[in-house]
């Protein structure tokens, strides 16, 4: 089984990202459709998210009221348990807070299930990069300095030079991520996919 971690602030896109993610993962071998389970980890008692993720036809467990990589870290052991029990499945794609810290997560999930594929994904709002990397830097760093992938999201909301502006940025946090300019509200070109997981 493996494990991919979606972090990135509110209003990201890391829903409609996690959506596409999961359906090419879902059909990507048309001999053998793959299993594949969606997290959510939300605050607050109702999830928006988790209705339309399973209009997606994915099967969805929603932790609320903490950060798994804190608060709820042993909640999110025991859920990902019953999960491996009851679905067995192929992938289990998590859905962090906006406040969540992936490092710790996945370190959590290395050091009590000994889970050794675990990637972190990030979602970089293009649209308010520069207001939030000036307003939280230490915590944007952290977001992205631990990720595997990033994706600039949100590419149909500026201009060129804005968006060479935003990647740069970016890249400086994380020279060694895979960085890819997308618009989650529309369809991704499956080629990004394809060189995501194509290891």
């Amino acid at each position: 089984m493996k494990m991919i971690i979606m972090g990135g602030f509110l209003g990201a896109g890391k829903t409609s990202l996690v959506l596409q993610m999961a359906r090419y993962l879902a059909g990507r071998n048309p001999d053998k459709q793959a299993k594949v389970v969606i997290l959510e980890n939300e605050i607050g008692e109702v999830s928006i998210d988790d209705k339309i993720l399973k209009s997606g036809g994915f099967e969805v467990q929603t932790m609320f009221s903490g950060c798994v990589c804190c608060t709820m870290a042993g909640e999110l052991m025991g859920n990902i348990c019953q999960i491996m029990e009851r679905f067995d499945p192929d992938w289990i794609i998590m859905e962090a807070t906006g406040v969540a810290y992936p490092r710790r997560i996945k370190e959590n999930l290395v050091q009590y299930l000994q889970m050794e594929s675990c990637q972190i994904f990030c979602a970089a709002d293009a649209k308010r990069w520069k207001r939030l990397k000036n307003a939280m830097e230490v915590f944007v760093r952290d977001q992205l300095d631990c990720a595997d992938v990033v994706f600039i999201n949100k590419i149909d909301a500026v201009d060129g030079k804005t968006l060479e502006e935003v990647d740069e940025s970016v890249r400086r946090f994380n020279t060694d991520a895979k960085r890819f300019c997308v618009s989650a509200a529309n369809t991704i070109d499956e080629a990004v996919w394809k060189d995501i997981f194509s290891a």
